[in-house]
């Protein structure tokens, strides 16, 4: 995510997504109403700026040239991912399987349908979604988690799709989209939470993080179920 507009030269435009929107500090001020740096108008007119403008003669030479260049690992990037945080755990879900981010809103209890996982149901964009709690799910605890440093944190509603049903998830902090290696993907460390561990198909890492990658189908599965 570090140029989420990707056709136009970086002297060109004022990225201000990439030093305080979503890939940067998040200090903007108007990334609390627009969730994401998508959906805010500087980003919008940027791109329309950068598909309207002219393409001179070095254009197919100079970006033939950037995609040309290997990565510095040497190794292809395959696979991408969202990920996410509830309680202390930085988790990811493959990128395809969610349609949007949304601000956080608090769901309405469904009579005679608690219990662990379904939170109730949310209205998004005048849409109801079922609301999960992965926390409940994962056996994750929310409380106590550390503070973000260098950044702000701000709580979301991830919309997923599993099977043709959409989903409403609750998450702590986002980081946002990362593109790795599936060949990179470690085995969960042992000492991972047997609530948790169950869930997991692999451990990424971005930076100095551990990302644990949830297995995809256990997770629409066990939604699914919670809504029988």
């Amino acid at each position: 995510m570090t140029n989420l507009i990707a056709t136009e030269s970086p002297a060109a435009i004022d990225d201000c997504w990439n030093h305080i929107g979503v890939v940067g500090d998040q200090s903007c001020p108007k990334l609390p109403a627009n969730v994401h740096c998508r959906n805010c108008d500087v980003y919008a007119g940027a791109a329309q700026r950068n598909l309207q403008r002219p393409v001179d003669e070095h254009y197919q030479r100079d970006w033939a040239s950037h995609f040309r260049q290997i990565d510095a690992g040497g190794e292809v990037r395959d696979s991408s991912a969202l990920v996410f945080r509830i309680g202390r755990e930085w988790l990811a879900l493959p990128t395809r399987v969610f349609d949007s981010v949304a601000p956080l809103a608090k769901p309405h209890v469904l009579p005679h349908r608690g219990g662990r996982g379904l939170a109730g149901i949310v209205n998004i964009g005048g849409k109801l979604y079922p609301c999960m709690s992965l926390a409940s799910l994962l056996g994750i605890d929310e409380q106590g988690a550390p503070p973000a440093k260098g950044r702000h944190a701000f709580a979301r509603l991830l919309l997923m799709r599993w099977e043709e049903q959409a989903y409403a998830l609750p998450v702590a902090d986002l980081h946002g989209i990362v593109r790795y290696a599936s060949s990179t993907v470690q085995a969960p460390a042992a000492t991972i939470n047997k609530g948790l561990s169950r869930f997991l198909s692999g451990v990424i890492t971005e930076g100095d993080m551990r990302i644990g990658c949830l297995d995809t189908a256990l997770i629409g599965f066990q939604l699914a179920r919670l809504l029988r």
